[in-house]
């Protein structure tokens, strides 16, 4: 199930014209957020459960602008 969305995902993509680097960083972007706000802002946590360094995802946080919630 999640293999065909991806591919219609993709192929839409594909179809407009998104360049894969910028694919590649909305989703981790995307990401990122979703599992950080689904542990209350918890960056240890986070880190965890996307299997990176704390230090590499505040450094992601940073280049992607994403705020840690208070």
């Amino acid at each position: 199930m999640i293999s065909e969305r991806l591919d219609k995902l993709v192929e839409e993509m594909v179809a407009k014209g998104v360049q894969f680097d910028d694919a590649v960083h909305e989703f981790e972007k995307r990401f990122i957020v979703k599992v950080l706000g689904a542990n209350d802002g918890s960056l240890t946590r986070t880190a965890e459960i996307l299997g990176i360094h704390r230090n590499t995802l505040t450094r992601k946080m940073g280049e992607y602008k994403i705020k840690k919630r208070s």
